[in-house]
């Protein structure tokens, strides 16, 4: 079984970073399938096995690259790397993608500012929001703070909110 196991490691490793390869430049582009995001983020997890089974067939080798600086100026570049995705980008979404800024901008409008947006009237979305057990005290009410004194998150909320839209553009 082990030697199975080690036989197989580096050819899934090669497979499964293809398909990473593929799904992350699909991603990077926006181009594609919405499959591409599942699938490369659930795969990006299946391929943590063959990868940890290659090490561990190439430790001699691994501890090789120890004692050199090479594995060192890769990792202190890689780390360096992916820092810079932590930095704020300036704005209000700081580094975050532009459509989780936008969502949180969506949640501090209220039913009136969004209704529209969904293609609805505030009216109808106040009474959506009441039937699902939302705290609505007027229509100008921000929407985060309905959910909050509901004792609901923003994503009951959110999840309604497109509920709605996509009831309105039927």
């Amino acid at each position: 079984m082990k030697d199975t196991l080690m036989r197989y490691a580096t050819p899934f490793i090669t497979g499964l970073f293809l398909v990473s390869l593929v799904s992350g430049i699909a991603l990077f582009f926006h181009i594609g399938p919405s499959a591409f995001h599942g699938m490369h983020e659930w795969l990006s997890m299946v391929l943590i096995l063959p990868f940890v089974l290659h090490v561990w067939r190439n430790w001699r080798a691994m501890l090789n690259y120890t004692r050199g600086k090479p594995l060192a100026i890769a990792l202190v570049a890689s780390l360096a790397a992916s820092a810079v995705f932590f930095l704020p980008m300036g704005g209000a979404g700081g580094g975050r993608p532009p459509h989780f800024a936008l969502a949180q901008m969506m949640m501090e409008g209220s039913a009136a500012d969004v209704a529209p947006v969904l293609g609805t009237t505030p009216e109808a979305l106040t009474a959506a929001l009441a039937d699902a057990g939302f705290a609505v005290t007027d229509a100008d009410a921000k929407l985060s703070e309905m959910a909050t004194a509901s004792g609901k998150s923003v994503m009951d909320l959110a999840g309604l909110l497109v509920a709605q839209g996509q009831a309105a553009a039927r």
